[in-house]
């Protein structure tokens, strides 16, 4: 019987990677459901008329590829490279990507509370 070695380990978390065997598949799954909510608000809130994007990064994607590709493209683009990283991470320590993640929950959480705060006291009626 021989001894794995690290490199025997990276190869197992790669494997896993790419046949799908994702760790944190929760954790990645909340994570891109808060950020599909937090599109949709942001697309809702844009539409009354009343804001504009704060963040420079999503404006330039905003105001080059419309209210819905840009936003889109912007948010797939940041989703994607999240997750990408965060599976990077778990290939060496799990609990470390667990924290990022869940980090990146709290914080798109924070942003969609706050977008329904902006909506609801810009809606007459609530």
């Amino acid at each position: 019987m021989s001894k794995r070695s690290p490199t025997d380990e990276q190869d197992s978390g790669a494997k896993r990677l790419l046949l799908g065997q994702l760790p944190l598949e929760a954790e990645t799954s909340m994570f891109i459901l808060v950020n599909v909510i937090d599109f949709f608000m942001t697309y809702w809130l844009l539409m009354t008329g009343s804001f504009r994007e704060s963040n420079p990064i999503a404006d330039y994607f905003l105001r080059h590829w419309g209210p819905v590709k840009g936003m889109l493209y912007f948010k797939l683009a940041l989703v994607t490279f999240v997750c990408l990283i965060t599976q990077l991470i778990a290939l060496k320590d799990v609990e470390k990507a667990r924290w990022v993640l869940r980090l990146g929950i709290v914080v798109v959480t924070l942003v969609v509370l706050y977008s329904l705060r902006l909506l609801l006291i810009s809606s007459p009626g609530f």
